[in-house]
């Protein structure tokens, strides 16, 4: 017989990319073994409530507060962008962290984040996104190639350029002038699932306006079509400084808003600044059986 429990949740999002949060920062409440069953569950629409991921509010012992996100598949993310700022206008909202400056633990590295805050209401999160590496073996990807920067990798047998890059996790970064023609749903799950990602990959097509404006679309691994991606976002703005194409303060467009994105140089390493906005929808109460 299995146990059920009364859950509150909190429904959040970042430039319509939507989250369930959930606060375990002082009582575990869903088991460790069923936490990507019942992320999973809880995120598929019409049938609960609905989401591209779950996030939950953990303690930490490396850090102010823990970040983890489940994808609405149920496999755990290294990092989310647009999550963590929900995440952090969360903890400070509901006083778990009431510092505008804090350090939060994601398995993608300690992130530190700076709120904007107006009568105690979060209006904007920058967030150092850290440093990004082009390695191969760090994305990964299987290739001899140490680095995989605007190369030819064949697709759904047409050779296709793109580039590799990690900011904690895995982004393939696709430029085309032809960004109203890509068949994302086509195109996404087959770059997303082939034999180079062993881990699977985000995957990205942008178009670019100019040297400081770019449009982009997202396929997310483990969650398809999402309206904005903080981290593909970041990784976007680092591989076109690195391939000449953009400068280091970008404005993304994505279809749910847009991002503010800073490259920096740190010890012979290009990394970034992710600013935006987050939400709160609503509040819920539910019952779940684990």
């Amino acid at each position: 017989m299995s146990d059920r429990i009364i859950l509150l949740f909190h429904k959040m999002h970042g430039l319509g990319n939507d989250y369930v949060v959930i606060d375990e920062s002082t009582e575990e409440l869903i088991p460790e073994d069923k936490k990507g069953e019942i992320s999973a569950e809880l995120c598929t629409r019409g049938f609960s409530v609905g989401a591209d991921g779950v996030i939950f509010v953990s303690p930490s012992i490396e850090a102010d507060i823990r970040f983890r996100i489940f994808n609405s598949d149920g496999s755990e993310a290294q990092m989310c962008g647009n999550g963590i700022r929900c995440f952090a206008k969360y903890v400070f909202e509901n006083d778990v962290i009431k510092e505008k400056q804090m350090s939060v633990e994601t398995l993608g590295g300690i992130k530190e984040l700076t709120l904007q805050v107006e009568n105690s209401n979060v209006k904007s999160i920058k967030v150092d996104m850290g440093t990004a590496t082009f390695k191969t073996s760090a994305v990964p990807m299987a290739t001899d190639e140490e680095e995989f920067i605007d190369q030819e990798l064949l697709v759904d047998g047409e050779p296709l350029k793109l580039t590799a890059i990690s900011v904690g996790n895995p982004h393939a970064i696709i430029f085309t002038d032809n960004l109203e023609d890509v068949a994302l749903d086509h195109m996404g799950p087959i770059i997303e699932n082939h034999k180079a990602f062993p881990e699977r990959i985000n995957v990205h097509f942008v178009g670019v306006v100019s040297p400081q404006e770019v449009e982009m679309l997202t396929w997310e691994r483990g969650a398809g079509f999402t309206m904005a991606c903080g981290t593909g976002a970041t990784s976007t703005v680092i591989a076109g400084y690195k391939l000449g194409l953009l400068e280091k303060n970008v404005l993304v467009h994505l279809p749910g808003g847009d991002l503010k994105i800073t490259v920096y140089e740190k010890d012979n390493k290009l990394g970034g600044f992710m600013e935006g906005d987050a939400v709160s929808v609503f509040e819920g109460i539910m019952e779940l059986d684990l």
